[in-house]
């Protein structure tokens, strides 16, 4: 039985079953739609997509039209260990329930679907990436959660790319504390030291682009502590996707 019997423009036919069986939902209004996996139309109408103008190396939005190529103050000041960073969506109140949902309940259906988003705000440049990494989570906390979404997003962001993913080669080797009610100094201090890679994988890292899966950019410490340490391990270009961004236009 061949993969075209099994499959119907890439949703696969037991899954329309449970779809005639349980009416598929929006996960975040609870309105019904033609397929699992997919928002409703009122939903989406709320969601800000980031658009240009940003800066060219972080992503972060301008709110007056700026020269091709501007960089924001941050970047100028201290650039961040990734060639480009680009986020899908900003991180608000119409994002949020989408994201959270995504993250802690299960819906890891919406992944082909975020994942097409990343693939729309990514650069030119992802084309000829060697590697698709996830941000890894500690494996106590990966127990408690069952899965990593930054790993769900990745191994999508794979298949509709034909871009390998390596789930396993960034490790996050310390159980670092949640990231949420601290400052950016504290940000930074708590993912220090928190990553390793292999010696195994090492080699297989040396001289590569990478391309590197989040689900939210906040102030990018989690994000730059990866970085630095796949740079360490040999990794010549990095371009880092994130689903959301914490941001206001500048």
């Amino acid at each position: 039985m061949g993969t075209n019997y099994l499959t119907v423009h890439g949703y696969h036919l037991w899954q329309r079953l449970i779809d005639l069986i349980l009416p598929p939902r929006c996960p975040v209004t609870g309105e019904l739609v033609s397929i699992s996996g997919t928002l409703s139309a009122n939903y989406w109408q709320t969601l800000n997509f980031i658009q240009n103008p940003q800066c060219a190396c972080c992503g972060l939005p301008f709110a007056t039209q700026e020269e091709t190529g501007t960089l924001c103050g941050p970047c100028i000041s201290d650039p961040p260990p990734f060639k480009i960073a680009r986020s899908a969506l900003y991180y608000d109140d119409a994002s949020s329930p989408l994201i959270l949902k995504f993250k802690h309940a299960d819906r890891t259906l919406l992944a082909p679907l975020l994942a097409q988003w990343l693939q729309h705000c990514a650069p030119v440049d992802i084309r000829d990436a060697d590697y698709i990494i996830p941000v890894p989570l500690h494996r106590w906390r990966l127990l408690k959660r069952r899965y990593n979404q930054a790993a769900e997003l990745a191994r999508s962001l794979s298949i509709k790319t034909s871009i390998p993913w390596l789930p396993h080669t960034l490790q996050r080797k310390r159980a670092t504390e949640s990231q949420g009610h601290k400052s950016a100094t504290e940000r930074h201090d708590n993912v220090r030291n928190a990553f390793r890679i292999p010696d195994t994988a090492k080699a297989k890292l040396k001289g590569k682009k990478i391309v590197i899966v989040d689900d939210v950019y906040t102030t990018g410490a989690t994000l730059k502590a990866c970085c630095k340490t796949l740079h360490k391990a040999g990794a010549k270009e990095i371009i880092v996707l994130t689903l959301s961004r914490v941001a206001r236009k500048q």
